[in-house]
């Protein structure tokens, strides 16, 4: 096989140039004395020209025998032609096939045929050629790259915890567990212990983006038990300074998929319609939500102090609100043990929430930083506070206050792009059914 390190991307070749393009056989259109090969790169396409009298013939049979999908190299000169895809084409002196395909493909990366969702997770390879589909992905790492930016921006220090761990962060039965050197381990559900006793280092504010790993049961649109998530914890914040940072990195998310996917989000059809938050995101008290879910009559029941929030009332509250939006103020027995309730009225806490007008995005709160209160916190959720003494001893060495949160990436990526599965943000997916590929 040819070098091809010097080979030229579609996109950039321009007429008068003599390149080497690489790709895949997109289609070949033959109309008789010509004939016409689409190769198409990550870059995007670039139009081969066959005229079958004028060539040598064994060039011609290659280069319009190949399969569709197979992986070639075209030399040639590239001349202006107005009537192609992209208005250059290239008259091949030589066609390598690096890779053929086979001729019987499992889905078709045109797009022409459509395919069902397990089909295409089962075959993501050939499904992330199809252009709208490589868009959510090259979107979904600006996503990360723009929230790395705005949390160096807030002065916090990328970290990693791990994903190996003696005991749940929040116990119960989400858990998965594994072997370990002959002991009982699990896979962590989240980095929030981790990230707290990092808080409360010399670092002060860290973030991760990372796994996380929850054996529920859920088979739905928008669960995942192998997730992504999107950690920020602050020392000497409060649960106030928390939404502000969660506000600006969901904001730069946005702001930096409008500015950098123009094309993107074109082959997603969503070039007039994307935008970024144009207001504050509103905070509404979960008081506020519940009367405001129950004045739009959409429950059958109305919901009273202490109740979590259902799915359609999630639904009816953002379809009112419209735009992301922060619950605050949640009933302590809610919340987890970590989460700091107010000074002065222990049954409401300064845990909080952002919502997408169609799901939750993520959890947060200040966190409680005395060591008695802690203590009593796991008790009162039937947690044994000796499994956890890594975590809690550190309570007893100046633990400063601090607040922090979690958004799941996938939903964030999928209520971005208006997904209606969350499979489609991830590019193999681990749920109850799918282990492979």
């Amino acid at each position: 096989m040819q070098g091809l390190e010097d080979r030229t991307y579609t996109s950039a070749a321009e007429p008068g140039d003599h390149v080497t393009v690489a790709g895949w056989v997109h289609e070949v259109r033959d109309l008789g004395g010509i004939a016409f090969l689409i190769l198409r790169d990550t870059n995007g396409r670039i139009q081969v020209k066959f005229e079958k009298d004028e060539m040598d013939e064994e060039l011609v049979k290659t280069g319009l025998g190949v399969p569709r999908e197979s992986v070639i190299a075209v030399t040639g000169d590239v001349d202006e032609e107005p009537r192609a895809p992209t208005g250059v084409e290239i008259t091949p002196e030589s066609v390598e096939v690096i890779a053929e395909a086979d001729t019987e493909l499992p889905l078709d990366p045109s797009g022409k045929v459509d395919a069902d969702l397990s089909t295409r997770l089962d075959n993501r390879t050939l499904d992330l050629r199809k252009d709208e589909v490589k868009a959510v992905f090259e979107i979904r790492g600006e996503i990360f790259r723009a929230a790395r930016e705005a949390f160096r921006d807030a002065n916090a220090t990328e970290i990693t915890t791990p994903k190996i761990v003696a005991t749940g962060t929040e116990g119960g039965t989400e858990l998965f567990p594994i072997t370990y050197f002959g002991e009982e381990a699990f896979m962590n559900q989240s980095p929030q212990l981790f990230k707290q006793l990092t808080a409360g280092s010399g670092l002060e504010r860290v973030f991760e983006i990372g796994p996380i790993f929850r054996a529920e049961e859920h088979n739905t649109p928008r669960h995942l038990n192998e997730a992504t998530s999107i950690d920020f914890e602050g020392a000497f914040c409060d649960h106030e300074d928390a939404m502000d940072v969660c506000e600006s990195v969901i904001r730069s998310a946005y702001e930096a998929v409008a500015e950098n996917c123009g094309p993107q989000l074109e082959a997603l059809g969503l070039e007039d319609s994307f935008a970024p938050p144009a207001e504050a995101f509103p905070r509404l008290t979960y008081e506020e939500a519940i009367e405001r879910i129950n004045a739009t009559g959409e429950l059958d029941e109305q919901l009273v102090w202490g109740d979590d929030l259902p799915t359609e009332g999630e639904h009816a509250l953002g379809e009112d609100v419209g735009e992301h939006y922060f619950i605050t103020d949640w009933p302590s027995e809610i919340k987890p043990f970590y989460i700091k309730d107010y000074d002065g009225d222990e049954t409401l806490s300064t845990g909080f929430d952002l919502m997408h007008p169609r799901m939750e995005l993520v959890s947060g709160g200040q966190r409680e930083h005395r060591y008695e209160e802690l203590i009593a916190g796991f008790e009162q959720q039937g947690l044994d506070p000796e499994e956890f003494e890594y975590y809690t001893k550190m309570f007893k060495y100046g633990m400063p206050p601090h607040a922090g949160w979690a958004i799941g990436a996938e939903r964030l990526v999928m209520t971005m792009l208006g997904l209606e599965n969350i499979r489609e943000a991830v590019l193999f997916p681990r749920d109850r059914q799918r282990l492979s590929p």
